[in-house]
C-alpha cells in the first residue's frame, strides 16, 4: 500500500476500520464511521478497485477484509464469527462439543429451527461436520484450531461476552 493510495483521510479511516474489524459489513461500517452513505460506498469501491480491500459474500452480507491478510478459509471462518448465533454455536461446540441441535438449542435458549438453520449454514461453509447417531445428529467443529485462532486474534472486534467466557473455559483445558 503506497502513500498516495491512502492520501485522503476518509480512505485511511475506512481502511483502518476494516483492518480493525475484518469481516465487517456495510451497515456496521456506516454505523461506526461518520460518513454519508454515498461517500462510504464510493470510497469502499475505490479501495476494492485499488486492491487494498477484498470483498467476501456470506450469503446475507457483503463483508470487507484488508487485502492479502485473509485467505478464503479464514474469510469463511470470519464471516461465520461475525454472525452472533453462528459465533455462539461455534463457541459451544468448541467448549463442550460435539453437540446435537437440541443440546445447542437448550444452551442458547433459541428454537431448534433457528439453531438448525445456523448449523446448516455452518455445515455448508465446511466449518462444522455432522454425523448421524441413530435419530440424533451430532455436530462438531471441523478446524477447531483455525476458528479458535481467528477468534482469539480478532476478539476485540467482537462484542459478545458470553462467547468470550466459553472460549476462556475451553482454552483453560
Amino acid at each position: 500500500m503506497s502513500e498516495p493510495d491512502l492520501e485522503l483521510a476518509s480512505r485511511r479511516a475506512i481502511y483502518q476500520y476494516v483492518a480493525d474489524k475484518p469481516g465487517i459489513h456495510f451497515r456496521r461500517l456506516l454505523d461506526g464511521l461518520d460518513y454519508a452513505q454515498g461517500t462510504l460506498q464510493y470510497q469502499l469501491r475505490w479501495l476494492v478497485d485499488a486492491g487494498l480491500i477484498e470483498v467476501s459474500d456470506d450469503g446475507q452480507y457483503t463483508r470487507y477484509y484488508p487485502a492479502a491478510e485473509f485467505d478464503e478459509a479464514d474469510r469463511t471462518v470470519m464471516n461465520a464469527l461475525r454472525r452472533e448465533y453462528s459465533r455462539r454455536i461455534l463457541a459451544h461446540l468448541l467448549a463442550d462439543g460435539p453437540l446435537t441441535t437440541s443440546e445447542l438449542s437448550d444452551r442458547l435458549d433459541k428454537a431448534q429451527s433457528t439453531i438448525s438453520w445456523h448449523l446448516s449454514n455452518l455445515t455448508d461453509a465446511g466449518l462444522v461436520t455432522k454425523e448421524r447417531d441413530g435419530r440424533r445428529v451430532i455436530y462438531e467443529v471441523t478446524d477447531a484450531d483455525r476458528v479458535t485462532y481467528l477468534y482469539t486474534i480478532h476478539r476485540q472486534s467482537f462484542t459478545d461476552r458470553v462467547v468470550d467466557r466459553l472460549l476462556d473455559l475451553w482454552e483453560g483445558y
